[in-house]
This record gives C-alpha cells, structure tokens and sequence, in this order.
C-alpha cells in the first residue's frame, strides 16, 4: 500500500507550495523527502514513509536519507516509520520518538478492495450499508469533480464547521493550490453530495497507484438527517473498488474505545464501513547536529507548558 505522500503528485504539490524535495529509491525502497524549515530548526521530513518492505531496504533508505540531511546541512532527519519496524528498532538506530507531534495518524482503518462489492458492503454497519445503498431514494445524489474551481465548495462548507465547532482549518490559498495541482492529474477527486442542486456536504479524496485516502471533508448542518456525508464515504469506496485500487484508507482513528476519546465520535463514523485497523510506529527524528536538536526539543518543552 502506497500513501499518496509518497507519490509524485504530492511532490508537484509540495514544489507548487515553494518548498525543496527529493527523491531517492533502490532495492525495496524509496522516498519522498521534503525540506522544512521551523524555529530553531531545519530538516528533512518523509510524510509517510520511508516506503520499505524489511529492515534491510529500512536501513538503506535511512542512509540515504542521512547522507542527503548532511549534505542539505539539516538538524535532523523526520520521518513516519511502515509497520513492520518495531519502537526497539528504531530506538536502535538513533532515532527518538517524536510524543508531542503526530504528523501523520499513527492508527488508521484500512479497508480490502480486493474483496466482492457484495463483502465490502456485508463488512458496513447496517446503517451506513442501507444509507450506502438508497441515498438516492431520498433525492439526493453524488456527483465527482476534477475541476479545480469546485474547491470552493469544500471551503466554504469548511468554514462554517470550523465557526460551529471552533476549529482552525487550512487556509483557502492551501486547499486552492492542492486543487490547482492535484485534481488535473487526478491524484484528487472532490465528492459533493447534493440536494435540490444545492450542495449539501463535500469530500476531497486523494488517489496513489494503489490506495484511495479520505482526506477532508464537510456538511451542511441543515441536512443532517438526510446523511450525505455516510454516502459520500460509502459511494467513494465502491467507486476506488470499481477503478482497480487496493485499499481504502479512511486516514486516522482513536487508538481507544473510549467514548471519553475526543476523537471518538469519527472514530464511530469511521469504523462503520468495515476494515481493519492498523498501527504505525508514529513519528521519529534522527537528530543529525545533537546540539541544534537537543535546543530545538527543549523549546518545544517549554512552548507546550506555556
């Protein structure tokens, strides 16, 4: 499975943003490594990866990245670990765990494309298979976008969640470009749900050779009892089943049952088209300069106490 961080147009994306990237690949591996640059620090992050398939291909593709950190003149070297390699292993190799930042979730849902469309959907709740099924019973229907111009209804939705529950989305600029650079080349799809030609919920959804992601996504509060946002996810993974792809990555849950879990509730929603859930190691730096990154960590002490 490759997360769509790894791939080329992510790349273009992150270019298009200004920032520095680079690549590297041989037997098993390979990256995709962007440089950052933050108070007190810089360095060089791989969202997603290295990509690996043991611990051999592992410890080439962390050469590599080493070898490259230095020669960029980094503090260290970022990265978010397969499974497959274990806390003890990396701790082996020098790198520290990052506990206060997750980049990437470390725990996420994965459903099996390679399965009939008859499993996947036996694999649903009840609720969301039969929403999955008859969305359309209730007039409302699901068209997709490649135009990067229909971005406008994912952040406009986005805002006003954002103003409903106080959360701070990314900017419109940002969803903008990713449109601008993701959607001609297809590596994104926007979903938008309508009611009576109205949009009624978004779901902007990103593409890799292999996987589709379930990125961002927004409803109209109104429109709540008509459940767009259950068919969007539904229609979105019979679609990727349908287009050849492997996986389904519904992109982050609660490593808990607790109901307590402030991410509980889309966890709920989440696990309510089937899968697995899989854990990653999380996020790990490898320091390169041990002074600059020793400095950098305790400013982040002392910002998080503040």
């Amino acid at each position: 499975m490759t997360s769509f961080l790894q791939s080329k147009a992510w790349q273009a994306f992150q270019e298009s943003l200004g920032r520095t990237t680079y690549t590297d690949s041989g037997d098993n591996w390979s990256y995709l490594a962007i440089k950052e640059s933050g108070t007190l620090n810089t360095r060089l992050y791989t969202p997603a990866g290295p990509i690996c398939t043991d611990t051999a291909s592992f410890d080439q593709a962390l050469a590599s990245l080493k070898a490259r950190g230095k020669q960029e003149h980094v503090d260290f070297i970022r990265i978010d670990p397969p499974t497959g390699i274990t806390s003890d292993q990396l701790k082996q190799r020098g790198l520290r765990p990052v506990t206060y930042q997750q980049l990437q979730p470390a725990h996420t849902q994965i459903i099996d494309l390679a399965l009939g469309k008859d499993d996947i959907l036996a694999q649903m709740s009840q609720n969301s298979r039969n929403i999955t099924r008859n969305y359309h019973k209730k007039g409302v229907s699901i068209r997709k976008s490649y135009n990067p111009e229909d971005i406008t209804i994912l952040t406009s939705l986005l805002s006003r969640v954002a103003s409903r529950n106080h959360i701070t989305p990314h900017s419109d600029s940002y969803f903008q470009t990713q449109a601008q650079t993701l959607m001609p080349l297809k590596a994104a799809v926007l979903y938008i749900a309508e009611f009576e030609d109205s949009p009624i919920a978004v779901a902007l959804v990103y593409d890799s050779d292999d996987t589709r992601t379930y990125a961002h996504a927004a409803a109209d509060d109104s429109y709540r009892k008509l459940n767009a946002g259950t068919a969007l996810v539904g229609q979105m993974i019979l679609d990727a089943k349908s287009s050849g792809l492997v996986s389904f990555d519904l992109y982050g849950i609660a490593d808990t049952d607790d109901p307590k879990h402030p991410w509980a509730g889309f966890t709920k929603f989440k696990q309510s088209f089937g899968g697995q859930p899989v854990t990653y190691p999380g996020t790990w730096d490898l320091p390169l300069h041990p002074y600059r990154y020793r400095l950098y960590r305790l400013y982040q002490t002392v910002r998080r106490r503040r």
